[in-house]
């Protein structure tokens, strides 16, 4: 449990005079950063334990079905078993803006140790791998796709690597609007561009994202245009030049293009641990998210002097299968993953046939193709005096104008279907 301390952070920025002073039992300290679903601060509560407040930046009160489906989640997130992951402390969903806390872990963000200290390599690259696959096990196990994997939501604690904000990037798919898509664009599945069969085996491209983040400092899709790296993604093999071993095996089977091609979380995890490669009986889940916990522990490399990018440090071995990876070069340069707003995953499109018929009564364009009718009328009684004929040209003109509007319309329309699951 992390204990307030008087001692000055260098990554909390002050609260300025537009800052919330508390958040339900929650006293703020400071900005710990800020992003597309909310600013998070450090609060403390009435124990003095430090936490994690996110206040989003969603309005739900106006759309009951969204914080319905928000609560959902976080009710989902709060049954996460405590392995490798920032516990879902509390969230009020009916404040006048609405927060969750989670548990406080001290560190610096994977995305943060990289940039500033260069490529993790050996056995504090397979003790992460070990501790973020033991993460999304405990996830995926409560029923929750994370939908927002990347090295920006893993923490690297005193403790080994934590996976946070699980759930939120899901709960918050219809108010992040920048695009069609919600999540970071390196690090996002193909079948996310697509919209089709969105589940648990987006994490694990993720998951594998992140791990090849970490050995090279790199994506493994470039970090160029958005749509550069959407193309790479879709139709180009990952680089996985820094990584070897069973641990290159298992990334490049976790980054293919088929979701189906891909192994669970599990599955994940149990080869990690060494157990698929064994004779020995097969081992419940709750071991492994046991074992999982124990092999990440002091993940966390630790600098060895100026200049210097990594050093293994001391932690419980791991399985026998465990590879020693190769160290990278102290030098190495390293590239910051851009990381683009988040954007939402829509469910799949509707049929031509639906989009007819919603495009149909549309009172913007019945009302254009009233007013062109009107004008046709009007120009067929100027040119013929006649009303019988002035009344067949504006019915022609009112009719020509509302079908080809229809038919446009509903070519450009990329509505959804409604998820029934309310999700």
């Amino acid at each position: 449990m992390a204990l307030a301390t008087d001692a000055p952070r260098p990554d909390l920025t002050p609260l300025s005079t537009r800052d919330p002073r508390s958040a339900g039992p929650y006293r703020l300290l400071g900005r710990l950063g800020q992003g597309g679903q909310g600013v998070v601060y450090l609060g403390v509560d009435g124990g003095d334990r430090q936490v994690a407040v996110k206040m989003l930046s969603i309005d739900l009160e106006h759309d009951p079905k969204a914080k319905a489906r928000f609560g959902k989640e976080i009710a989902a997130a709060r049954r996460v078993a405590a392995f490798c992951t920032a516990q879902v402390l509390h969230a009020d969903l009916d404040a006048e803006q609405p927060y969750v806390a989670s548990e406080f872990i001290e560190g610096p963000t994977l995305h943060r140790q990289v940039r500033d200290r260069g490529p993790i390599a050996g056995n504090a690259l397979y003790r992460l791998a070990v501790g973020t696959a033991t993460a999304l096990a405990a996830i995926h196990q409560a029923g929750i796709v994370h939908c927002d994997m990347k090295p920006d939501n893993v923490i690297l604690g005193l403790d080994g690597p934590r996976v946070i904000d699980f759930g939120i990037a899901r709960a918050l798919g219809t108010h992040t609007l920048t695009g069609n898509v919600m999540g970071t664009v390196p690090y996002m599945a193909p079948e996310r561009f697509q919209n089709t069969d969105v589940g648990p085996s987006c994490d694990v491209f993720g998951w594998a994202a992140t791990i090849a983040f970490a050995a090279s400092g790199r994506g493994p899709f470039g970090h160029d245009s958005l749509a550069t790296v959407m193309a790479r993604v879709l139709h180009e093999p990952p680089d996985l030049a820094n990584l070897s071993g069973p641990l290159l095996e298992i990334v490049q089977e976790s980054l293919a293009k088929d979701q189906h091609a891909r192994p669970t979380a599990e599955q994940l995890l149990l080869r990690l641990l060494g157990h698929a490669t064994r004779s020995a009986p097969e081992i419940s889940l709750g071991t492994a998210l046991r074992e999982g916990s124990d092999a990440a522990t002091t993940v966390l490399p630790a600098p060895v002097g100026p200049g210097s990018g990594t050093a293994t440090v001391t932690a419980p071995a791991l399985p026998a299968t465990a590879p020693a990876l190769p160290s990278t070069a102290s030098e190495q340069a390293t590239v910051a993953v851009p990381v683009p707003a988040p954007t939402r995953v829509a469910p799949a499109p509707v049929g031509w046939a639906r989009r007819l018929g919603r495009q149909a009564g549309d009172p913007i364009g019945i009302s254009a193709a009233i007013v062109l009718g009107a004008g046709g009328f009007a120009a067929g009684y100027v040119a013929s005096t006649d009303t019988g004929t002035a009344a067949t040209i504006g019915a022609a003109a009112f009719g020509a104008v509302y079908a080809v509007r229809l038919v446009l319309a509903a070519a450009l329309d990329r509505g959804t279907e409604q998820d029934p699951s309310g999700r």
